[in-house]
């Protein structure tokens, strides 16, 4: 741990906090890399969408969903605005944190229509709420009643958009005032294949009547101010952008990627931390591919939903689940940020804000925002690899309970074969989708027959349904086997074996 921080102060020039054992490192503003935004704080392209976020963003839960008695969720929002930054994020799942953003929303005069509303304020931040539904129409997935005034739950997509809306604009009864939008909403904790067969039904070819349509459709509706699911009659347009959430399952967010043929999905909310490649990791994974596909990637889970410190390793139910501290002795907080912001292709990270303090040692906000200023490339691989065996010491490295646990190398996924003719020559064509990366990524792909290597292929991000193809004109017989193997960066290999007959 000493190598890591005394790299960090020679790199980035912090400094420890002499005063508090629990305070990690400090970030001196007066010494900001010359690069930093006149803002105050370094922001990051939002990958193909028109905004730039700062690499801290507000997350929705923490002490906005379970409040202890001594928080003013309230003040958190607005002490997060006073400190520039410009990503916030909530969900209709998190209890009355849409209702904490209204609150703040109103003092912040951010309420269109509203004495003093303040548009530019508006235009400078990026809101991003979620729903958990996966079907739009003809499946009622919550058996509540769309009662506004006591969080009563509707049973579709538009009445989770509706709800966002009159929660944070509105006088959350399902009213809400004209102007008011989300910048994103998300498709909330992607699981299964099942879910992404759901959430694509009726995309395509979409007209109003349809038995079954799925929250994607529903959700371009009102992105786009059409009607064509036939549930958004006014055709409004309250929301700008369109993603999901994942934290359990990269081949299943991969997929979902995929899948995506007409370019809906611009931003992915995805966990990141250091005990990450541990697990079924998203770093060698699906993170590429939403970076390939230019999605804006928001990291979350930094701290291991907090198991990383006082929590144990299971989903929040209380107040008492909210972490309060400032990192520990032994496990600065400050690495863990860096290094999610240090994976390729996170655009922001957010984190959930337990306690403020105007002592600066003991804010949570302060010291995080603080931690966050760092560059795309701020830590090393080297830098990386000690935080991560500072990590892997926590709970025996049994942090990551959201997150699948077995991650090998896979072998290549669904392969297949064909015989076809080239240049009226018999050959036989195979074809298979990308392997899942374990500890390393994936370098490349081998195609191997009669114990000779017949080609290597280049591993990239898949981003379609376009398969990786190899075709061999060497000559077949009656039978010929193959073997396709996954190598990654250090040498291991996962392979699979076919035989192709005439």
């Amino acid at each position: 741990m000493k190598t890591l921080i005394q790299k960090s102060i020679n790199r980035r020039v912090f400094i420890k906090n002499a005063s508090s054992a629990t305070a990690g490192l400090i970030f001196l503003p007066g010494l900001a890399n010359a690069r930093q935004r006149s803002s105050g704080l370094f922001r990051r392209p939002f990958g193909a969408m028109d905004f730039e976020v700062t690499t801290f963003g507000l997350g929705g839960q923490a002490s906005l969903q379970w409040t202890p008695k001594d928080i003013d969720p309230v003040q958190i929002i607005l002490k997060s605005f006073d400190e520039g930054v410009n990503y916030f994020d909530t969900s209709n799942l998190y209890g009355p944190s849409q209702l904490n953003f209204g609150v703040a929303f109103r003092k912040l005069h951010l309420v269109p229509g509203d004495t003093g509303y303040d548009e530019a304020l508006r235009r400078s931040i990026f809101l991003t709420s979620k729903t958990h539904l996966r079907w739009g129409a003809g499946h009622p997935e919550r058996a509540g009643v769309t009662n506004w005034s006591n969080g009563g739950d509707g049973g579709n997509t538009a009445d989770d958009i509706r709800r966002s809306l009159t929660q944070i604009f509105g006088d959350g009864k399902g009213g809400y005032p004209k102007g008011a939008y989300l910048d994103m909403m998300l498709i909330h904790n992607l699981n299964t294949m099942e879910e992404v067969d759901a959430l694509y039904t009726g995309l395509e070819n979409t007209v109003p009547g349809l038995e079954e349509i799925g929250a994607l459709a529903v959700l371009r509706d009102f992105r786009d101010g059409s009607n064509l699911t036939g549930q958004n009659p006014r055709e409004e347009k309250l929301i700008r952008h369109i993603g999901f959430s994942g934290h359990y399952s990269a081949p299943v967010m991969m997929e979902m990627i995929r899948r995506d043929s007409g370019g809906i999905l611009d931003g992915m909310l995805v966990s990141i931390n250091a005990n990450d490649r541990l697990n079924l990791n998203m770093q060698h994974n699906v993170i590429p591919v939403a970076e390939k596909r230019r999605m804006g990637i928001i990291a979350m889970k930094v701290f291991a939903d907090g198991a990383m410190y006082t929590k144990e390793p299971r989903w929040s139910r209380t107040p008492d689940d909210v972490v309060r501290s400032v990192g520990s002795p032994d496990l600065p907080s400050k690495p863990l940020i860096e290094y999610a912001l240090s994976t390729p292709g996170i655009s922001t990270a957010i984190v959930g804000i337990g306690q403020i303090s105007n002592k600066r040692s003991e804010c949570q906000l302060k010291q995080n925002v603080a931690a966050a200023q760092i560059e795309p490339d701020g830590l090393s691989a080297s830098d990386k690899e000690e935080v991560e065996k500072m990590t892997a010491r926590v709970r025996e490295g049994k942090t990551n309970y959201f997150q699948i646990e077995e991650g090998k190398l896979s072998p290549p996924n669904n392969v297949r074969a064909r015989q076809i003719s080239v240049a009226g020559q018999p050959a036989i064509d195979i074809a298979w989708d990308s392997a899942h990366a374990g500890r390393e990524p994936i370098e490349h792909y081998e195609i191997i027959s009669g114990g000779s290597l017949l080609g290597k292929l280049e591993h990239s991000p898949q981003i379609d349904q376009t398969p990786f193809t190899f075709t061999e004109t060497s000559g077949s017989g009656l039978k010929r086997e193959f073997t396709l193997a996954a190598v990654d960066r250090s040498g291991q290999r996962a392979e699979t074996r076919l035989v192709v007959e005439n």
